[in-house]
């Protein structure tokens, strides 16, 4: 059986025929341990953000409220220059936030092109929970926020729009790779039931296009999960994740039978196939966490990473498409640029 599975998942990246080569039976008769509730988030503005959602489940208010909860600390954060208060602008001036939510049941909820509200996740578990649809953008977001009691505020920060000033001098659009500016967050959890839950939450590109969405409010791109095989998210250029609909790719992987690493790593180097003759080359920087319905995880970027961590152990790739096994745990683990946060129960 061993060797069949590993033909067939040579067999997967060449033709891309994902959805038949395994079945959910083949891939359960693996005798693995369990290991759970387990929390993984993106980038080192994740460690108070993961901390905020330990305690929210603990407190045994569900995985759904944790996640949201948890990323809320990162939306209200003026000094995160990627999401929520304190986001970057558009070049026009404007900040406007894009978030999503998902549950255990495959219920989802997000907001696009939203201004004016400080918490967007929160808006786009409403939409989840108290209409029919799956997403509301722009003033109809807005409207639909208003209508549930949220306040509007000025997001665009002293410090954003002297950046943004910086910027219009030349007005040239070309991000840097880890710094300008696609850190979303986005949070997964498995929770004590071996349940599965996710969020993601961004202002976007700094200096996009004013209109402009990225993969973060997308169900299948910035956020996918299927409770059944397992979760995964995606940090990066979010027009890449969106061509390839990284995040459900990811999670379709672990369904034949990949692990988290090997799914994640597949997909990067798919975008990356598909990018590198591209002009945006120079800049491209995609990354995903995933984590399976054991409690397994992982996570895999195309480019290395320059952030720190004080007093917690971190782990570089060398160069992209290096490999890191993961086979311990640390109150907080950063892998590779995409400085993926892992924090086990205390």
């Amino acid at each position: 059986m061993s060797d069949r599975r590993n033909f067939l998942k040579k067999s997967a990246l060449g033709s891309l025929g994902i959805s038949s080569i395994l079945s959910c039976n083949e891939i359960n008769k693996e005798d693995v341990k369990k290991t759970y509730p387990r929390i993984i988030s993106t980038w080192n503005h994740g460690l108070d953000a993961n901390k905020k959602a330990w305690e929210v489940l603990k407190n045994g208010k569900g995985g759904l409220s944790a996640v949201e909860q948890g990323v809320k600390v990162t939306e209200a954060d003026p000094k995160v220059r990627s999401v929520g208060y304190g986001g970057y602008p558009d070049r026009d001036g404007i900040v406007s936030l894009d978030a999503c939510i998902m549950d255990k049941n495959s219920n989802c909820g997000s907001v696009s092109f939203l201004q004016n509200i400080k918490h967007p996740i929160s808006v786009a578990r409403d939409v989840m929970e108290n209409t029919p649809h799956v997403m509301l953008s722009g003033k109809g977001a807005l409207d639909f926020a208003i209508s549930k009691g949220y306040k509007q505020e000025n997001l665009l920060t002293d410090d954003s729009r002297k950046d943004w000033l910086k910027w219009k001098q030349k007005s040239n659009y070309k991000p840097i790779i880890n710094i300008e500016n696609h850190d979303t967050i986005s949070m997964l959890l498995i929770d004590e039931k071996g349940d599965l839950f996710g969020a993601c939450t961004t202002s976007g590109a700094a200096w996009k296009m004013h209109g402009r969405v990225g993969d973060s409010p997308i169900i299948g791109a910035g956020l996918f999960l299927d409770n059944e095989v397992g979760a995964a998210a995606a940090t990066g250029l979010g027009e890449a994740i969106i061509k390839t609909s990284g995040s459900a790719m990811v999670v379709e992987l672990m369904r034949q039978g990949y692990s988290p690493l090997e799914a994640c790593k597949t997909i990067v180097e798919r975008i990356s196939k598909l990018h590198k003759s591209g002009p945006e080359w120079d800049y491209l920087q995609v990354g995903f966490i995933a984590i399976n319905k054991n409690g397994e995880y992982a996570g895999y970027s195309l480019r290395k990473g320059i952030k720190e961590a004080n007093g917690d152990i971190i782990l570089f790739f060398k160069k992209a498409f290096t490999n890191l096994l993961l086979n311990f745990s640390v109150e907080f683990i950063f892998i590779n640029l995409s400085l993926i946060l892992l924090q086990d129960p205390i």
